[in-house]
């Protein structure tokens, strides 16, 4: 079984659309840990290590993607992690997730995805790392 966090990184107050997708990831067989509003990095990233993840979601409408996201990404692989699957959504332009995606960011989901792509993808393109481990 896939385990997944979801994140809510900086001072977004709005984490409706993180819930729907932590929802639909549980309802698709994935073990989901959802980390709350407010999430730095930092705090991100060790919630990943001690829940021993497969991958972080984040999600912003903040607009501090740019800043926050690779950061996720280089506290991961500072901590030996780099196999985790980072993927994001929210309301991010078109013109930052080629720079998002070249920062580490595996994908970008923005509003309007269906749930089923979103699931999918996960499904394809995130290993199930502890299942590997067993």
């Amino acid at each position: 079984m896939r385990r997944i966090l979801i994140a809510k990184p900086g001072l977004d107050g709005h984490d409706r659309g993180a819930k729907v997708i932590a929802r639909a990831l549980r309802d698709a067989g994935c073990e989901v840990v959802y980390t709350g509003l407010h999430q730095t990095p930092a705090q991100i990233v060790e919630a990943a290590l001690q829940e021993d993840v497969d991958a972080i979601g984040l999600s912003t409408l903040s607009g501090a993607h740019m800043t926050l996201f690779p950061e996720v990404v280089r506290l991961l692989a500072e901590h030996g992690a780099s196999d985790v699957v980072v993927f994001g959504g929210g309301v991010i332009p078109d013109q930052d997730i080629p720079k998002l995606k070249a920062a580490g960011i595996a994908e970008i989901f923005t509003p309007g995805t269906p749930l089923s792509e979103i699931t999918r993808w996960v499904e394809e393109h995130v290993p199930d790392r502890r299942g590997e481990r067993r």
